[in-house]
């Protein structure tokens, strides 16, 4: 296979949704510029990103290509969300909770009784405990096997066997392994993960391109190739690996721009026949606290503390709520956020895995909400 590396060559793309509200938010298109010039010195193969207002049109910024003979980036282009699947599997199984079909407090052993949880005393390990990662395992523990095409039956064994560092509930212990379990559960109640994402959240939605799985990337119309690094700031494109698709509800969800924009919307608010108030409560209210996350480079200038929910990052950005996750699976990255008390959203994709979006994301929210409080003083000084 030829390799290559991506130099400069890039297409930008803005998609103007509504001319007066851009005109009223100059730092916005500002932000725009910067993250353009930041994607082309790292050399950034392409990006996709949203700013969306509850009620009002979105924005849309698209730079660079699919590939480097491929489409320039459009708000259809397909990309891998990697962890950020996890925001969906947490609404995922609070809906099933809500409709009984599934409880938060179900032990793993029951869920999963093939496995040894039950013999090796982990009848308290339970449906929260995944998705809130408090587990109590080691961070991370056999992500070298997922990567090594184990197959799911062994690495859930593995993890039954696994010391825990705490009890479940106690320390947070960031898991991709554990969520196998969710896959292994619904291909016993003779559905699949992708059957119950479909059913639950993309089609009520309506979200058009999305989808989970490695053979619905690659039939989408139009995706983003990945693109590994091979030193700083050089790219060669790579095949899609299809080891962290075996656990979809941790990493297997696909969708474009668009997609993630009706997903923002959904967040705050604008399904709620689809998701109600008190389902994004549920998901985005603290399971455990997460103070290695106040350390981040990029994030730890802004936040003053921070927690994980059911699929979902609480932080405190210098005083104001921000709900958040990031991705990152080879060749991919991806961030989304929203602050509820703002009404407002952010997603920036990538077909890169580049550390760039971790700054670019932080650099956002330093933004906005440093608008969002010039405007309050203003609007205080002028009502008195």
């Amino acid at each position: 296979m030829k390799r290559f590396l991506f130099t400069g060559l890039f297409i930008i793309n803005l998609l103007i949704v509504d001319l007066a509200i851009a005109r009223q938010a100059p730092w916005l298109y500002d932000y725009a510029d910067s993250t353009q010039a930041k994607a082309a010195k790292h050399n950034i193969p392409g990006y996709a990103l949203v700013f969306v207002e509850k009620g009002k049109p979105e924005h849309i910024f698209t730079f660079g290509k699919t590939s480097r003979k491929g489409a320039p980036i459009s708000e259809d282009t397909v990309f891998r969300l990697a962890s950020v699947s996890k925001t969906f599997t947490g609404m995922a199984i609070a809906k099933l909770a809500e409709q009984k079909a599934i409880n938060w407090d179900t032990p793993v052993s029951k869920l999963a009784p093939e496995f040894g949880f039950a013999t090796n005393g982990r009848n308290d390990l339970t449906v929260r405990h995944i998705v809130g990662q408090a587990s109590g395992y080691m961070p991370n523990a056999y992500d070298n096997l997922i990567e090594a095409n184990y197959p799911l039956p062994r690495v859930l064994n593995m993890l039954a066997d696994l010391e825990p560092l705490c009890t479940p509930g106690k320390c947070y212990t960031y898991q991709n392994a554990l969520f196998g379990v969710f896959e292994h559960y619904f291909d016993a109640q003779n559905t699949s993960y992708r059957a119950v994402l479909n059913r639950e959240i993309l089609k009520p939605l309506g979200m058009p391109t999305a989808s989970a799985g490695l053979a619905a990337l690659l039939s989408s119309d139009e995706w983003a190739k990945p693109h590994i690094a091979i030193r700083k700031d050089k790219w060669r494109e790579g095949k899609v690996k299809k080891s962290y698709y075996r656990y979809s509800p941790a990493a297997g969800v696909n969708a474009s721009i668009k997609d993630m924009t009706i997903w923002l919307r959904a967040m705050l608010g604008e399904y709620p026949h689809v998701i109600s108030d008190s389902l994004i409560e549920q998901v985005t209210t603290p399971v455990v606290k997460t103070s290695r996350e106040l350390r981040r480079r990029d994030w730890k200038g802004y936040l003053n503390d921070a927690h994980y929910g059911l699929g979902w990052r609480i932080y405190d950005f210098k005083g104001q709520p921000l709900i958040y996750h990031g991705g990152w699976v080879q060749g991919y990255r991806a961030a989304i956020a929203f602050a509820p008390e703002q009404q407002v959203g952010f997603a920036i994709l990538m077909n890169a895995e580049s550390n760039t979006i971790n700054g670019l994301t932080a650099a956002f929210w330093a933004d906005f909400f440093t608008q969002y409080a010039t405007l309050a003083a203003k609007q205080e000084k002028t009502q008195n």
